[in-house]
This record gives structure tokens, C-alpha cells and sequence, in this order.
């Protein structure tokens, strides 16, 4: 590394010492409580003006600063933080940040915690050396990234004019074949929903089974019609607002090449769905919406042989340009009415938004590529979308302005799993490259 590089490498590590002791896993309110406790302290160290929402989901801390030039930076964050799992699992105590051959390891280094302790002390050291911000930044930092951002809708409302910006930028990704992070021009939507059946007052002998409806049986087969063997959602109507990708955007996806081999290595998977590999793969991970079920629970849980008083699953949607959540799930409603699961409830979790997309000529994409040859020495590579959900569309609807997500971590960096970790070096460049950014929006 130069001597600035790890000079804003040594200064990040610090910050991220700070950031990971606080634990922050999503879905604990006091945890989250204090997380934003810090993190607006550590705002405000960097001379922004900072407030907190709190009341419609976890905590929302925005703070901001002006800059020489009226231009404004929007920098999405999220703090929150999957629960670390069991400790044994771990080489290191997750919220202690432990170095080893040149990477951090703890929970929240490569997504999160990370890219945000980079972006901090990337605008610390801009303002060391010149006394200001080449142009304003507004840090949006967000306690419920992982559930949906429930409470971003507030905070939007109730400080709407601070949010106005002149581009939008998120730290979530993926990286090229060649190892340069990709510069994602768009991003794709988020719904989570509940869906639940109900059987007896209360558990019952197994033998009631000849006589009464389980309600595991119930919920099986309305997921089942949901989606089927081959992948398809089976939701009528669910495709036919899906905007395929644009002359340009084609082009792009034609260009891009995903690391293959060293997903499947890094994720222990055998291989891809259907054997997908090249352009096809990349068609499928940009261009097609999702239907995860992430969770099934019964009550009661519990390994006695019973019949279960009730059964519910967890489904994510993954949205592409047009789709909209609302829309999304008047459509799953009717459907489960028209296969016979009336009887099968469907509740919309908090949170979700649209997809994002800007033109990938936009000069603001443009302009984040280009930094990327002065900080990693290649062009970033273009991509219309990528295989997660960010909520830069609600920022974008209430100030229409280009968005783009550049990503830190890596792919063994194993962001929901033990041993979390990424080298100090793609943290430090993180920082760097948003300096570029900012000298770029600005003119200078």
C-alpha cells in the first residue's frame, strides 16, 4: 500500500474497533439503540449536523455536512448486523476486530461496519487536508437494512429537504472475474411476506391427523403452488409488469464476467442452478426477480410427534424494473383465493421498496467507474443489477437523481456467516475510491 493508503487503512481499523464492539444484530432494539448512540457521535465528530428517527422500525441516523461546491453526495449505509451464531464457530471473538496476514476479521468488517467506518474516515481525512468537503455529503446510516428498512420511510418524511441530493450512492456488491468491484448502476426491489396456516386450539395426538387438517400440510402445498421444480413463480400476473434490460444494459451484460469458479469454492456449492454458467448466469442474477422462502416455523417447535396448532413461512421477493411490492402482493393474495388457500393468511412484512435503476450513461455512473481506474487501476465494469436488494428507490422518489452501488467485500468474506473478514487494503480503497467521487461531482 502507498503511504496515504495505509495511512486511511490504520485510521479505518480504528474507527471499525469502535464500530464492531457495539454489537448490532437485527431485530435488537436496545443493541440498535446503541449503535446509533455512536454513530451519530462519530458524525458529529466530523462536524455534521446529524439527526435520529426513531418509532417506525429500528433507528435512522442521517447526518450532513456542506461542502465548497453546492453539489451533494448521498452515502447509503446500513448498521445493522446478521446475530453472529455460535462463538465457537468463530477464530476470533466477533465484536473484538482481530487482524491476521493483512485482513479484519468481526461481525460487520465486509458489509456494513466496514464500508461505512471506510466512507467516515475517507471524509475525515479530505477534511484534514483541505479544511472542507470538496462538495456536501449526506450519510444516511439505517438500523433495519436487513429486515427491509422499515424505518426509512420516516426518516425520508420527516427530513425530506436534507435528503436532497445530486446522486445517490450504496456500499453493497460484488466483484468482477478480474477482482475490481463493479459498479452497479441500479439495484433490485425488496418484499417480504408471512404466510401462515392454522390448525387446532392447541397441539394434538399424531392419530388426529385421519380426521382434521395439519396445518403443515396446508402451508406446504400453497408454497408449492408458488413456486414449482422448475423454478418458475407460478403467481399469474407476477412477470407481467418485469422491464427487460435495455439496449445499453444488454450490452453490458454481454460484457461481464463473474467469478465462477471462485463463487461456487468460496459458498461450498456444488454448482449453479440448471448448470448456468457465462452469459446466461449473468442474465439470471441481473435481470430476473426472486422467490426465497428463508424460514419455516411451527407451533410448537419441538421434536415430539404432534399435530401442529399452527405453521408459518417466510418468503423474500427480489423485484426487477417495473415491479411493485403492493402490487406484488394483491397479486399473491388472489392467487392463493383462486388455488383454494383461502384459509392460508398473507401479511406483508414492514418495509420493502421498489427497484432502482439509472441509465448506465449516466455521468454519475460514469464518473464512479472512472474514479475506479485511479484507485484500482482498471475501469470498474458496469452492471445494471446485481443479486441483492437496496433501498435507494424511496431516496430517488422523493429527489430524482442517479443511484449506483459499489460493494467492498469479497466473496469468501461470508458476511452472514462465522469468520467474517476482508483484507484492510479493499476497506482503505473503499475509502479512497469515495474520495474520487466526491473531487469528481465536485469538478475538481
Amino acid at each position: 500500500m502507498s503511504a496515504s493508503l495505509s495511512m486511511l487503512a490504520a485510521s479505518i481499523l480504528d474507527c471499525l474497533r469502535t464500530l464492531c464492539a457495539q454489537p448490532s444484530s437485527a431485530g435488537r432494539p436496545d443493541e440498535l439503540a446503541r449503535s446509533a448512540d455512536l454513530i451519530a457521535t462519530l458524525l458529529r465528530r466530523l462536524g455534521m449536523q446529524v439527526h435520529r428517527v426513531d418509532g417506525q422500525g429500528p433507528p435512522v441516523v442521517i447526518g450532513h455536512r456542506a461542502g465548497r461546491t453546492p453539489r451533494v453526495l448521498l452515502l447509503y449505509h446500513r448498521f445493522d448486523a446478521p446475530p453472529p451464531g455460535p462463538w465457537r464457530a468463530w477464530s476470533h471473538e466477533p465484536y473484538q476486530v482481530a487482524e491476521r496476514d493483512g485482513a479484519v476479521y468481526g461481525r460487520g468488517v465486509a458489509e456494513g461496519k466496514g464500508p461505512l467506518a471506510a466512507h467516515m474516515q475517507a471524509l475525515a481525512a479530505l477534511i484534514e487536508a483541505e479544511g472542507d468537503l470538496p462538495c456536501g455529503v449526506t450519510v444516511v446510516a439505517d438500523g433495519g437494512g436487513l429486515i427491509g428498512s422499515p424505518g426509512l420511510a420516516a426518516a425520508i418524511a420527516a427530513h425530506s429537504p436534507l435528503l436532497r441530493a445530486d446522486a445517490c450512492l450504496g456500499s453493497v456488491g460484488d466483484r468482477a472475474a478480474g477482482g475490481a468491484p463493479l459498479c452497479y448502476s441500479g439495484n433490485k426491489g425488496l418484499l417480504q411476506v408471512r404466510l401462515r396456516a392454522r390448525g387446532p386450539a392447541h397441539p394434538l395426538p399424531p392419530g388426529a391427523a385421519s380426521t382434521l387438517p395439519n396445518p403443515v400440510w396446508r402451508l406446504t402445498w400453497a408454497l408449492a403452488a408458488i413456486k414449482g421444480e422448475d423454478e418458475d413463480i407460478r403467481i399469474p400476473g407476477f412477470y407481467d409488469s418485469v422491464e427487460g434490460p435495455s439496449r445499453e444494459e444488454n450490452a453490458l451484460l454481454r460484457q461481464l464476467k463473474l467469478d465462477e469458479a471462485g463463487r461456487l469454492a468460496a459458498w461450498g456449492a456444488a454448482g449453479f442452478l440448471f448448470g448456468m454458467r457465462g452469459a446466461p448466469l449473468v442474465r439470471a442474477e441481473v435481470t430476473l426477480p426472486t422467490c426465497n422462502l428463508s424460514a419455516i416455523h411451527l407451533a410448537p417447535e419441538g421434536n415430539l410427534a404432534l399435530l401442529p396448532a399452527g405453521a408459518e413461512a417466510a418468503l423474500d421477493f427480489h423485484l426487477v424494473p417495473n415491479q411493485q411490492p403492493a402490487e406484488i402482493v394483491r397479486l399473491i393474495r388472489a392467487y392463493l383465493d383462486e388455488k383454494g388457500f383461502g384459509d392460508v393468511t398473507l401479511e406483508a412484512l414492514p418495509g420493502g421498496y421498489p427497484p432502482a435503476r439509472t441509465p448506465p450513461d449516466d455521468p454519475f455512473i460514469r464518473q464512479i467507474a472512472a474514479a475506479g481506474a485511479l484507485v484500482h487501476g482498471v475501469l470498474l465494469p458496469i452492471a445494471p443489477a446485481g443479486a441483492f436488494a437496496l433501498p435507494l428507490q424511496p431516496f430517488i422518489a422523493a429527489h430524482p437523481m442517479p443511484c449506483a452501488s459499489v460493494g467492498a467485500a469479497r466473496l469468501d468474506s461470508a458476511p452472514f456467516g462465522p469468520d467474517e473478514h476482508i483484507p484492510l487494503e479493499d476497506l482503505a480503497r473503499h475509502g479512497q475510491l469515495l474520495i474520487e467521487v466526491l473531487l469528481a461531482l465536485a469538478g475538481v
